[in-house]
């Protein structure tokens, strides 16, 4: 195209590609309006057409603790899994998408893990803030999935955001309390087991950026939710 362009006499060139922007600034304008991890949605929907994951598993879905754990089917061998988790997402995030990463699946159980990046992503972002968005995913889920059983696991406490620990723990207390009221659910207390005598995040369980966690992170989040998945 372009060699074509520069093969016209100046003056047409010049409206050729005047032109050409004009036809393509809808195509540009879309991507540009494209709402954030739409790629990422994208391709879990590539993903399904080549091999659909099939229906009555269990649904991870949540944030980059999910997306980094890449072999969790290798850590529940009698639990058949789906991971929908996506890096850096917020509860919003699953809210936009529920119908993407959720709802096809059919799930028998649906393990969340988000929350953490909404208080990363604002000072302003408070606990009830984070509790009432994960309300409002909660109740999108249980109106399309009455009986499915959901189990919340709790924001963990990183060595890079020890100063949003307090938010966490309240965080969680809000969301365990809440979920204390509601039939088929659960609160995975991951929070207590990755900190030290002292209250602060064990650094041993984290890679080298401190947020997300290695085996031995993922080896004490083994433990902590076998207990509580459906055969």
């Amino acid at each position: 195209m372009m060699n074509i362009l520069l093969s016209l006499p100046s003056k047409w060139r010049t409206f050729s590609m005047a032109m050409l922007l004009f036809l393509l600034s809808p195509v540009i304008a879309g991507a540009q309006d494209r709402p954030a991890f739409w790629n990422d949605i994208q391709n879990f929907k590539k993903q399904d057409s080549a091999h659909f994951p099939g229906t009555n598993k269990i649904l991870f879905v949540g944030s980059s603790s999910f997306t980094n754990w890449k072999d969790v089917q290798d850590y529940f061998p009698a639990y058949p899994i789906i991971n929908r988790g996506f890096g850096g997402s917020t509860l919003q995030d699953q809210v936009r998408y529920v119908k993407d990463v959720v709802f096809p699946y059919k799930p028998k159980q649906i393990i969340i893990y988000c929350g953490e990046n909404d208080l990363a992503s604002s000072d302003a972002i408070t606990p009830k803030m984070v509790f009432n968005r994960f309300v409002y995913f909660f109740n999108l889920i249980r109106n399309k999935f009455p009986n499915v059983p959901i189990a919340y696991i709790s924001m963990k406490p990183s060595p890079s955001r020890q100063l949003l620990m307090p938010k966490m723990r309240e965080g969680n207390k809000l969301i365990r309390n809440y979920l204390k009221t509601k039939k088929q659910t659960a609160f995975i207390d991951v929070y207590k087991d990755m900190i030290d005598d002292e209250g602060k995040p064990i650094a041993e369980l984290f890679g080298e950026d401190n947020l997300h966690m290695n085996k031995k992170g993922y080896t004490i989040w083994k433990r902590a939710i076998e207990p509580y998945l459906k055969k």
